[in-house]
């Protein structure tokens, strides 16, 4: 049966972005490093060797991605392929744009209109790989819904002050397990957690 993670680079104080949605330094560190590492076929990054050796296998085991229309909206759905995976979800109340469908007719996209329907349709298409949730608002209703299994941070040295939360919306008390994997990059830190059941 798959797993899922909710994924995602953070700021010390919590934040994948700032309020208007733009990054700042969080993915500095995906260009600073002498590995070149691919995410899909499309994207390529350089990495220090430690978080190559890191993200190598975690990308790998990803089998489907699951984001929210926001998410799909502001990064024009990656036209058409997913960050990780073979196949991505969106969890949306609206049908993808028409147009966007015509441009990339062939792209593995499914949508659910709930996170927990999308997560089930994840699951499906993942069989007994990984399912990757970004964090976020997505991320923290399936987190607060109790449909996340593993939480992986990409810890960047920076404090945003403001913007969009890691956990989105989720409030409440929730115990992870002592992290399992603790690997310095450079400038991140990459630290993954079992929740706790």
């Amino acid at each position: 049966m798959a797993r899922v993670v909710m994924q995602a680079v953070v700021s010390v104080d919590g934040y994948i972005a700032y309020p208007d949605d733009s990054v700042g330094p969080l993915f500095d560190w995906y260009g600073n490093g002498d590995v070149t590492i691919h995410a899909n076929d499309k994207w390529s990054f350089r990495v220090s060797q430690a978080s190559a050796d890191y993200l190598r296998p975690f990308w790998s085991a990803v089998t489907c991605t699951v984001i929210g229309r926001h998410l799909f909206d502001t990064t024009d759905g990656w036209s058409g392929v997913p960050a990780a995976g073979e196949s991505l979800v969106v969890v949306t109340h609206r049908p993808l744009p028409p147009e966007w469908l015509a441009r990339f007719p062939d792209a593995p996209f499914r949508t659910a209109d709930s996170v927990e329907a999308g997560i089930r349709l994840a699951k499906e298409l993942a069989g007994d790989g990984l399912v990757c949730v970004t964090a976020g608002d997505v991320g923290g209703q399936a987190f607060a819904a109790g449909l996340v299994d593993e939480v992986a941070m990409d810890v960047v040295p920076v404090v945003l002050g403001a913007g969009v939360r890691f956990f989105g919306s989720h409030t409440g008390t929730v115990l992870l397990d002592d992290p399992d994997a603790v690997v310095q990059g450079d400038r991140v830190l990459h630290l993954h957690y079992t929740v706790k059941r």
